[in-house]
């Protein structure tokens, strides 16, 4: 067949999905979907509960919106919009047995289209290998969305040992053209975990399956049905082929190291009729990564996970929705499930130190890069890793060794490695060690001319500095050229024209940068200095009050003393100036 794009596939299910599953949604578009409030809302016991669950909703905090929403229903049994809230506040908080209680509950009450409660307790039942119940729902007409209810019933026949039956439902699924690769790829599973690997490794290499099989699961699935038929060459060339021009994944390189070892190959990630069902949530997820809300994604990857908790993959885009909620906690945890055997176990150590970082844990972060750092000496993203956590708590010193020995482990001619040079030169100029500094600025500008946030920071440097100041000038000129929006760039130009001399040329390069950063106390200390300058002293005390105001604002007002700005709000710039010892301003300098 032609080559057609990926994503054609599933732009024919995607809005049934998605419209399939309007009702899920964990904010406060519980009022659209849903309705009005409970009437009951002002009852005792009913209406703290209640509110109390919506604001956690709101902000994604499924923990309290669960326990909420389970008050509540206490307080009022009867209300069935309460029930499918805590069914789905559960299952998102990863409580598959809790969130199946309130959908049983739903089912009691005649809620038995729910499409929430129907996939709950499909993927509780699949993971007891409750095959004979599940079997007589698919039976009964309840349905837990588009696609899945046809692959999981393949599945559950494939698992009650009627592959037959299977292949004739896969086989139905696969004339439904944007349905056809999940199908045939599903059945092409189902096969192998029957013992057919001839026919599973046959379906695997059609046209059919030929878009869905780029997937690096798809292609270890693949490779290890060639290594099993005696076929380790034909294996170890189409790993090859798949990670050509890139960096092989750490799973399929572990792959590569059995094949060529000579032992016996078995099904590493695929053992069990759950995980061909966990496969499927997941296949969902990542075909929706990009378009689907990620309330929607986090459901898919639930049920994989509690499916399947191996599946370092599902894991990883758990973990990812959970830090796009910022649920950072919860993420964490995820990232927590990948074992140290596993091949993704460093990038999943990574990822899990920087939700450290972003719930505020940077101490717990940096312990989980050091420990990382000492079983993993030679790899270069912890050790870049490592250096961005000590840089970001201005361990500086320390982050400089750890940005050395990623460079170390770093091609010389690699582009990227500019980043690299960037952040160690400025651990090296908070540490006072200029002339390595600008060593290394210079050399990232070597592997990335033009780029502008080395620019501007080597520019700036040298503006405070006093030092090269028509350079300097030149590289923030080309920095803000570079990218015109940062406020950050443009008040680096408007400090460097102030800096020599140029006040009128400095005004709305300022005054642009405040705009663009109104509560930096940076921008509006500069602002203010530049005003005085050109006499505007009434708007410059303004300014200078304004940068007060936000001095505990950000990482930025690190960099300003909120002494001076009072001093400066007291006598004038002019004299904090001659006190400081420092030059006058140039108000006779032209330009």
């Amino acid at each position: 067949m032609d080559t057609v794009p990926l994503h054609t596939y599933f732009d024919g299910i995607k809005q049934e999905i998605i419209l399939a599953f309007r009702f899920w949604t964990l904010t406060t578009a519980f009022v659209v979907a849903f309705g009005a409030a409970p009437a009951n809302l002002a009852a005792d016991g009913f209406a703290g509960p209640y509110l109390a669950a919506r604001q956690a909703s709101s902000v994604y905090d499924f923990d309290a919106a669960a326990r909420y929403y389970a008050r509540a229903n206490l307080a009022d049994p009867s209300d069935i919009q309460l029930m499918e809230r805590a069914a789905i506040s559960f299952f998102a908080l990863g409580e598959v047995a809790r969130s199946a209680q309130f959908s049983e509950l739903l089912e009691t009450a005649g809620q038995r289209d729910s499409q929430i409660s129907n996939l709950v307790l499909a993927t509780s039942l699949s993971a007891q290998g409750d095959w004979a119940t599940l079997q007589s729902r698919f039976g009964s007409g309840q349905r837990s969305g588009p696609l899945t209810q046809e692959l999981m019933q393949a599945w559950v026949l494939s698992a009650q040992g009627n592959q037959a039956a299977a292949n004739d439902v896969f086989d139905a699924l696969a004339q439904n053209n944007s349905m056809q690769p999940f199908a045939i790829y599903h059945k092409a599973l189902s096969l192998a975990l029957a013992g057919e690997d001839r026919q599973a490794l046959t379906l695997l290499q059609s046209d059919g399956a030929r878009m869905l099989m780029l997937r690096p699961r798809a292609i270890r699935l693949r490779a290890e049905l060639l290594g099993r038929l005696s076929e380790r060459q034909a294996a170890l060339e189409l790993l090859n082929l798949a990670t050509q021009g890139q960096t092989a994944d750490p799973a399929s390189s572990a792959l590569a190291a059995l094949l060529k070892s000579g032992q016996s190959i078995a099904l590493t990630e695929f053992k069990t009729p759950q995980q061909g069902i966990a496969e499927v949530f997941f296949n969902l997820a990542q075909a929706l990564r990009n378009e689907a809300e990620p309330d929607l994604l986090l459901l898919y990857a639930r049920a994989a996970v509690h499916l399947d908790p191996t599946h370092t993959d599902a894991l990883l885009i758990l973990a990812q929705v959970l830090e796009d909620l910022e649920q950072y906690d919860l993420a964490v945890d995820a990232y927590a499930q990948v074992l140290p055997t596993n091949p993704l176990y460093t990038a999943a150590e990574i990822g899990r130190a920087d939700a450290l970082q972003s719930a505020g844990k940077l101490d717990l972060s940096i312990d989980v890069l050091q420990d990382l750092a000492q079983k993993s000496t030679d790899n270069h993203d912890v050790m870049s890793a490592l250096g961005d956590a000590l840089r970001r708590a201005d361990r500086f010193e320390d982050s400089a060794i750890a940005y050395s020995r990623a460079i170390e482990l770093t091609s010389p001619k690699d582009p990227s490695a500019w980043f690299l040079y960037y952040v160690r030169a400025i651990a090296y100029e908070r540490t006072g060690q200029w002339p390595q500094a600008e060593a290394d600025f210079r050399r990232a500008l070597e592997l990335n001319p033009g780029q502008p946030q080395a620019l501007n920071y080597l520019g700036y440097s040298l503006v405070q500095k006093q030092m090269k100041l028509d350079e300097a000038l030149s590289m923030i000129q080309r920095a803000v050229a570079a990218s015109p929006d940062s406020g950050y760039i443009i008040d680096s130009l408007g400090w460097v024209l102030y800096k020599l001399g140029r006040y009128d040329e400095a005004v709305p390069y300022m005054v642009r940068a405040a705009e663009l950063m109104p509560i930096d106390p940076v921008v509006n200390d500069h602002l203010g200095d530049v005003l005085w300058a050109v006499g505007r002293e009434r708007e410059a005390r303004f300014q200078w009050r304004r940068s007060l105001s936000f001095v505990n604002y950000g990482s930025a007002a690190e960099q300003v003393d909120p002494d001076r700005l009072r001093r400066k709000l007291d006598v004038g710039l002019d004299d904090v100036l001659a006190n400081e010892g420092s030059p006058p301003l140039q108000r006779d300098v032209e330009p």
